[in-house]
């Protein structure tokens, strides 16, 4: 076991944080999930100023996801060689990135008009498959994603460890199927 493992391990529980972060966390999921559920409201479009548009953001979107899903290996190796404090970075870091995935997300679909995959026959299901396992899992792990970072927070390194063997490829899979749908859908922007 590395120095710099040992050291972490050390660090007493913070139990009192822990508990009112959790309450933190299961509040932001909750509005988060209340934004998406909105987003997809046609009535509640937002318009924008004339000459604006957001019709940029998807790129966007699929370069932040893959910038996640590279931070997120980067984390795996690092924690397995010992390299903690290079594993707090890479989750800080997916952690960053995916908060503005999540605002860029939001800002295009309350103000753009949804665009439609157009692809048939076996390409439509696969897209669709990898879509809808997509925004489930996304749903899903948003959630599981907070009270793992907060247990590796909070100094509750067993939580976080048992929380990360499941959660994290829930997540790698959420930012890697999101360019791959992007790219599918891409020819009909």
């Amino acid at each position: 076991m590395s120095d710099e493992r040992k050291e972490w391990l050390s660090r007493p529980p913070q139990e009192a944080l822990s508990k009112k972060l959790v309450v933190v966390a299961w509040i932001l999921t909750g509005a988060v999930l209340i934004l998406v559920g909105l987003m997809r409201q046609p009535n509640l479009r937002i318009p924008l100023p004339e000459g604006w548009s957001f019709t940029f953001l998807p790129p966007v979107h699929a370069v932040l996801n893959t910038l996640v899903s590279i931070a997120l290996v980067i984390s795996l190796v690092a924690v397995k060689q010992g390299k903690i404090s290079l594993h707090r970075n890479a989750i800080f870091a997916a952690m960053g990135l995916s908060v503005a995935f999540l605002l860029c997300y939001v800002a295009y679909h309350f103000t753009t008009e949804e665009t439609r995959y157009g692809g048939t026959g076996a390409m439509r299901g696969i897209y669709f498959f990898l879509l809808i396992s997509h925004i489930t899992l996304a749903g899903i792990s948003l959630p599981c994603i907070l009270l793992t970072f907060i247990a590796g927070w909070t100094n509750r390194f067993a939580a976080h460890r048992r929380l990360a063997k499941w959660v994290f490829p829930l997540w790698l899979y959420v930012a890697v199927t999101g360019p791959i749908c992007y790219l599918m859908l891409k020819p009909y922007y």
